[in-house]
């Protein structure tokens, strides 16, 4: 399947009109995607680019920090289980209970960026 491209002449020079493909969601990327995004461009030129100008890398990174999300809330909740740390501990140890969650919450980002992000 060939495309014939259509030129705009700007004094002497002939420039292609492109454009990307209109996105579908104008929500603002979530952290993960972001990241994802920064090392694509830092690591992975190419892929980057090319992904760009196909206008496949809004949808990837959409769906990496969807993934991203997901799993770390996950991880967080089954570290919660196992440990012990419940509403019964938020009612009786707040301090206690948040330090537990944060602890949790870094734990799960550190796999998920390993794992998901930065793969």
């Amino acid at each position: 399947m060939t495309r014939e491209l259509t030129y705009t002449q700007i004094g002497e020079y002939l420039y292609p009109n492109l454009t990307l493909p209109e996105t579908e969601e104008d929500a603002p990327m979530g952290k993960y995607g972001m990241l994802r995004e920064t090392f694509l461009q830092k690591h992975h030129k190419g892929t980057y680019n090319s992904m760009l100008l196909t206008g496949r890398l809004t949808p990837h990174l959409r769906e990496i920090d969807q993934q991203a999300e997901e799993q770390v809330d996950k991880i967080v909740s089954d570290l919660m289980k196992q440990n012990g740390v419940n509403e019964a501990m938020k009612a009786r140890d707040q301090m206690g209970w948040v330090q537990a969650v944060n602890s949790f919450t870094a734990q799960a980002e550190e796999m998920v960026l390993a794992e998901i992000v930065y793969k």
